[in-house]
């Protein structure tokens, strides 16, 4: 018995030191892999911006040489045509493809250096240029337009801003590029965007942080953050983005120039990526940017073409309407100030009331309107139905990626479990009862039935708000835009302010932004005395975020029914023509 319990006691350490070796030598191996893993992914980035700097290197080369063979080409002159003036002079021959491209090229190159918003150069665009004229025909011939970082080009990476996507060149092109080459459009660039595309700020852990081309303290906005920038800064006439909360409008807004949101599906969405594919609650759309709203109709009127409907065939065949947009009856337009969830800036209100006045100046009628239950639908139709899987899918492509300064405060109530959003949203509720609600809806559904319910909640509220759109009788809506600019990483703090942008994405309808006014001394002062309409966190959050904005943009916010894009255009333009009256 004595030797028993010797040999035990013998034994005990021995097997304690194998657990313990065993222990150690697992956690080594998790420490390993973790950082076998940031080296894959440190590779990769630099992978990328080796790439990129390459292509930038390549088109300098290729501008230096066209210049000195080209003297007599007036870069200045054809960058400050108009899309139409453009378009109309290399069709009558006035100005060549060549000179126009370059003359782009040149200042996309200028403007990258002081934003930093493009990360590529599509290099293909060149061949492209030699065989332009076989799309004489073409709406868009020889115009050079730039897209957005998640649009599909053949050969190149559509990363959305994550490391999982990157070293994943497409295959294809998307079918709106396709389209843009039948037309005689040059794909040149491609844009800057946020890590995951869910942000208004626009950096990423790969390409950097991009800013705004009046304030550099300034996000150019986001999603489709370097369009505005680049756009707004005067390297591109004609852009594509996408739209699934305000990231068309957003940086249009932000960065001075005209965005367009068609309704969902009005173009093919095919070949763009994205990091929550397979949500459907709130939608999202590809759509145009530029200077004007004219261009934003003619790049509408170039891409809902027989071409496209043949590559889509989801997509209805439903061409644009130039009736319905060089219309001039009067309209009969809703309009509201505050939406009672996020109080507008100073900036804010007043470009909307000053516009109002133009509007019924001009013969238009003007009637008070706003979304019934807003609070409602932003909570339990937005927020639960964008994160129905409690986050999941978007933490998925975010897995192992350094998180980006502009991300960093969004992505923490992601992370928490379900049960721990809940208890939180319960403590919290008493003293912040929005925040309480927004965390509360992060935690998703519990069930396939319950996201089927929610679907079709979803479907009674766009049409509760339709019914109450035509007991008013109502054409178009006029409603502010989440603007100034923001201070560069505030908007990952600051998602409550998307109520103006993302409802109209959860109803589905068309809506764009005109640039109305600027930031003015007066805005600033009165800025100081703004409480909000909760006078919570939020609030003196977003009172921080857009202080120091004098000079900055402000625009207004256009919206129509669904399908109606033409005559949501049609309002951009008469409150783009009234505003350019007055100031003239």
């Amino acid at each position: 018995m004595d030797n028993y319990k010797q040999l035990v006691f013998v034994a005990k350490p021995k097997w304690t030191v194998i657990l313990t070796a065993t222990a150690c030598g697992a956690s080594a191996l998790v420490l390993l892999l973790k950082w076998f893993g940031h080296q894959q992914s440190w590779r990769k980035i630099q992978k990328a911006k080796v790439r990129r700097e390459k292509s930038l290197q390549r088109a300098e080369h290729a501008v230096c040489q066209f210049n000195e063979s080209h003297p007599e080409t007036d870069t200045s002159l054809i960058l400050s045509l108009s899309l139409a003036e453009l378009s109309k002079q290399l069709k009558d021959g006035t100005l060549t493809p060549q000179a126009v491209f370059h003359s782009y090229m040149e200042k996309t190159l200028e403007v990258n250096r002081r934003l930093n918003c493009c990360t590529e150069v599509l290099l293909e665009s060149w061949d492209q240029l030699e065989d332009i004229d076989s799309h004489k025909d073409g709406l868009l011939y020889g115009v050079p337009v730039s897209i957005k970082e998640n649009i599909g080009y053949k050969g190149h990476d559509s990363t959305c801003g994550v490391i999982c996507k990157l070293d994943l060149p497409a295959t294809g092109d998307s079918v709106l590029v396709e389209v843009l080459k039948r037309q005689g459009a040059i794909p040149f660039v491609k844009t800057n965007v946020p890590q995951g595309l869910l942000n208004f700020d626009c950096g990423n852990p790969i390409y950097g942080l991009t800013l705004n081309p009046h304030n550099p303290q300034k996000t150019s906005g986001g999603s489709s953050g370097g369009e505005g920038a680049l756009i707004g800064g005067g390297g591109s006439v004609l852009g594509i983005g996408s739209d699934i909360g305000g990231s068309i409008r957003i940086p249009s807004s932000f960065c001075g120039i005209c965005g367009f949101k068609p309704t969902a599906n009005r173009l093919s969405s095919r070949g763009a990526s994205s990091c929550v594919r397979g949500q459907k609650s709130v939608l999202s759309s590809l759509g145009p940017m530029a200077r004007d709203v004219d261009s934003l109709a003619l790049c509408m009127h170039a891409l809902l073409c027989d071409h496209m409907f043949i590559l889509d065939p989801t997509v209805p065949p439903i061409p644009f309407n130039q009736q319905v947009y060089q219309s001039s009856k009067p309209l009969r337009i809703g309009y509201y100030e505050n939406d009672g969830y996020a109080m507008p800036s100073p900036s804010m209100g007043r470009a909307l009331r000053e516009t109002k006045a133009l509007l019924e100046k001009a013969g238009h009628t003007l009637v008070s309107f706003i979304p019934p239950r807003l609070t409602y639908a932003i909570h339990e139709l937005v927020i639960r139905g964008h994160f129905g899987d409690g986050c999941t899918t978007l933490l998925s492509n975010l897995k192992g990626d350094p998180v980006d300064p502009c991300l960093r405060v969004q992505i923490i109530p992601y992370n928490l479990p379900r049960t721990v959003k809940k208890i939180l949203s319960i403590l919290l509720k008493p003293i912040f009862p929005r925040i309480a609600a927004s965390l509360d809806s992060l935690r998703g559904f519990g069930s396939v039935q319950d996201l089927w319910r929610h679907h079709v909640d979803v479907e009674d509220y766009m049409h509760e708000v339709i019914a109450e759109w035509r007991r008013c009788e109502l054409d178009v809506l006029l409603c502010p835009m989440v603007d100034p600019a923001y201070i560069h990483n505030y908007p990952g703090e600051l998602t409550s302010t998307l109520t103006y942008t993302i409802i109209y994405n959860l109803l589905n309808f068309p809506a764009g932004v005109v640039p109305v006014s600027t930031v003015t001394a007066e805005d600033e002062e009165e800025l100081r005395h703004y409480k909000g309409n909760y006078g919570d966190i939020w609030d003196k959050l977003y009172k921080k975020a857009v202080t120091g904005g004098v000079g900055l943009p402000v625009a207004v916010q256009c919206v129509a029914l669904p399908w109606q894009d033409e005559l949501c255009l049609r309002f951009m333009r008469e409150v783009e023509m009234l505003v350019r009256e007055d100031k003239t």
